[in-house]
């Protein structure tokens, strides 16, 4: 098209068209793969399903594709015939918020959103320096440390009091130091300037690594492409649980192994806890650990979304699991990365959006602002049940141990390199999807909270 010409519904539906096939590519090449064959992925709808400039929708769709691509391979594999894949944008995009249209049954024909367990304190708070800086203080252990650090009294009014005091870049090494959760808000040239920015730079989207040799192991023929998978879920929050919940939905069982002694989000576990099972282990207890090595044993998936190095120390490196399971799948989920002076550094999906440009490039009047959809989380989630069906089936053809490696700091990378959306056409977007569209796009279901 020339300057100054209209957009057409085809030129759009194209353009459209050409950004999901690429992304839907650049997701199978980092895994190897070739692409799917022509006419077997159709994605359809176009972004802005939300008022973003980022493609929420779009990215979404061909990751959550990429998963059906990968659980067609298995599906051959198991002798059954090749699948086609359909994906709508909006449905994708609304998955990107997932847990935000959850409703519990109270009877009568009445209906609740369960609570989670975003305090009044998280939040952004502007430093002395004028910086501004976001305190993620959700679980209590952490809104605790940050409030005797500040010295200040647990209500938004205090902190933010007792922030405006400090420098915003020293007030954020501080937090961190008290094995606490705060991010510096920065814009996207300042992030790209950093260290920790630079060696995300250099890593692939995600990572699908053989680590050790053992015999094939095919798949039999059976009713699901993931059935007889048994999968240790042992992740927190959103990401980690939605890989394990997404290989579920394609047949697999899965274990959930929380602990008792850090709190849950009883909304998130919800949203993401469909087809698990669950338990708890302690694993500062020796024997919880040796409970734990007994189970990745009979398994063949470990997710886990610690630090990077903090499994290591208990004896549940990738190494070790691999050379007391052969074949076995392990699953390494972090915020910042396995390398640069930021790989052990604790983080959330917020966090990591204040930290790189986004809540900054989506600030209103000045003032940073978090998207209203968990992108990172949930895109890390399904590229790594992608990541997951890759590797088993590797292991069907060729055996092995694998290692399947992301960061929602890498998976942030991807999302804000896409060009953006036409501000136009951002701000024509509704707020969000009517109705009757997320009623069609809602199941019921049967389980322990109702």
């Amino acid at each position: 098209m020339t300057a100054g010409e209209a957009t057409t519904g085809t030129d759009m539906t194209e353009a459209t068209e050409a950004i999901t096939t690429r992304l839907l590519g650049e997701v199978l090449d980092c895994a190897g793969r070739g692409p799917a064959p022509d006419g077997s992925v159709t994605i359809e709808g176009a972004d802005p399903v939300f008022p973003l400039a980022l493609r929420i929708g779009e990215a979404g769709a061909a990751v959550i594709a990429a998963t059906g691509v990968a659980a067609s391979d298995l599906w051959v594999l198991r002798g059954g015939r090749p699948q086609r894949v359909a994906v709508d944008v909006r449905a994708a995009a609304a998955a990107m918020r997932s847990h935000s249209y959850l409703r519990v049954e109270e009877g009568g024909g009445r209906s609740s959103r369960p609570r989670g367990v975003r305090t009044a304190v998280s939040g952004m708070y502007e430093t002395r320096d004028g910086r501004w800086i976001y305190l993620h203080c959700n679980f209590p252990h952490h809104r605790e440390r940050i409030v005797s650090l500040l010295g200040a009294s647990d209500d938004p009014e205090g902190v933010a009091r007792a922030v405006s005091s400090w420098r915003g870049a020293e007030l954020e090494e501080a937090i961190v130091a008290q094995s606490a959760c705060a991010g510096l808000v920065r814009d996207a040239e300042e992030w790209a300037a950093t260290e920790p920015a630079r060696a995300i730079a250099g890593l692939p989207l995600f990572e699908v690594t053989k680590i050790g040799e053992s015999a094939p192991e095919p798949l039999p023929q059976a009713a699901r492409p993931l059935s007889g998978i048994r999968v240790l879920d042992l992740t927190r929050v959103l990401a980690g649980p939605t890989c394990a919940r997404t290989l579920a939905e394609h047949g697999a069982e899965v274990l959930r192994i929380g602990t008792d002694r850090l709190p849950n989000n009883r909304l998130q576990t919800m949203d993401t806890g469909h087809g698990k099972r669950s338990t708890v282990l302690d694993l500062s207890d020796a024997a919880g650990v040796e409970r734990l090595l007994e189970l990745a044993a009979m398994g063949d998936v470990f997710s886990q979304g610690y630090r990077p190095g903090s499994f290591a120390a208990r004896g549940l490196s990738p190494q070790a699991l691999a050379e007391r399971r052969p074949g076995i799948v392990y699953v390494s989920l972090s915020a910042f990365g396995h390398e640069g002076p930021w790989r052990e550094r604790r983080g959330f999906d917020t966090l990591v959006q204040s930290v790189s440009g986004i809540s900054h490039e989506y600030a209103l009047d000045g003032r940073p602002r978090l998207l209203p959809v968990s992108a990172l989380d949930y895109i890390t989630g399904y590229l790594a049940a992608f990541g997951v069906m890759t590797a088993l089936a590797r292991r069907a053809v060729d055996g092995g141990s694998y290692h399947v490696r992301l960061s929602l700091a890498r998976t942030g990378r991807w999302l804000t390199g896409m060009p953006r959306i036409e501000a136009d056409r951002v701000a024509a977007a509704e707020e969000d999807l009517p109705a009757e569209e997320i009623a069609r796009l809602t199941t019921v279901s049967e389980g322990p909270f109702g």
